[in-house]
């Protein structure tokens, strides 16, 4: 296998077996369209990143946290719905960052690659913060699994039973904007969300507790990976989009009705 396969292969892992068990929540918790809205300010984070001269990965985790913070702070206002302030935000957030990357004429961007992912191009230095960002947020997930859990349930019996909402909140959304960060390169801020939805999504219908959905949801996302990254190389086709489709039609399958003995 070429090296630069094996570096794929080695990246699109890393970003499923931490993006399956995030997924699970933000399916739980609807949280879809808010991922896409984290997602799509990446770009932000991209074009200030070359602006100011700092590293990408931590430039746009910046942004996705302000974002994040900024949407926690205007849910409390009665005048618009969540879905209108997330539209909102996404939109603005992702036009800004093309307005911003129009201006620094001396820079060249492969701004498909920002959009929809660059697999094959992953260096040793990309793996880095792929497994160093993807265990980071596994370990928090872990730490906060239960009260997270919780507060999905039912919000208000675990504010009542001492869970620090907000904090956890916070932390999850921390997490979402890591795995953001580190995941731009392997499918690209527009399909980013997929690889926490789809797994997850499949997962539902073979899983009965929390913890096997969370594991259900890894594994899919790697055999995703792994059809993906093989239909690339036979059918040269995109690689990204490529471990997209393959996550989708494994949801397909999983559709299906299971025949009974």
């Amino acid at each position: 296998m070429d090296d630069f396969m094996l570096r794929a292969l080695v990246a699109g892992l890393g970003v499923a077996l931490v993006a399956g068990p995030l997924g699970v929540f933000v399916v739980w918790r609807r949280m879809a369209y808010f991922g896409d809205t984290l997602a799509h300010s990446a770009l932000l984070g991209v074009a200030l990143g070359f602006l100011l001269g700092i590293n990408l990965n931590l430039a746009v985790v910046v942004v996705a946290v302000t974002i994040a913070l900024l949407l926690l702070g205007l849910q409390n206002s009665p005048q618009l719905a969540s879905d209108t302030l997330l539209g909102i935000l996404a939109h603005s957030a992702l036009s800004l960052g093309l307005v911003v990357m129009a201006f620094q004429e001396d820079v060249r961007v492969d701004l498909m690659g920002y959009l929809f992912g660059d697999i094959l191009a992953v260096s040793a230095i990309d793996l880095l913060w792929v497994w160093g960002g993807g265990v980071t947020a596994l370990l928090l997930l872990v730490m906060i699994w239960r009260p997270l859990l919780a507060l999905t349930v039912h919000e208000e019996l675990a504010r009542v039973e001492g869970v620090a909402v907000t904090r956890v909140q916070l932390v999850f959304m921390l997490m979402i904007a890591l795995v953001i960060a580190v995941s731009m390169k392997i499918v690209g801020v527009l399909l980013i969300t997929s690889m926490m939805i789809i797994p997850a999504a499949t997962a539902r219908r073979f899983s009965r507790t929390p913890e096997q959905m969370a594991g259900v949801a890894a594994a899919t996302g790697a055999i995703a990976v792994l059809l993906g990254l093989a239909g690339s190389w036979y059918w040269d086709t995109p690689a990204g989009p490529s471990v997209v489709v393959a996550a989708a039609l494994l949801f397909s399958l999983s559709r299906l009705p299971i025949p009974r003995g």
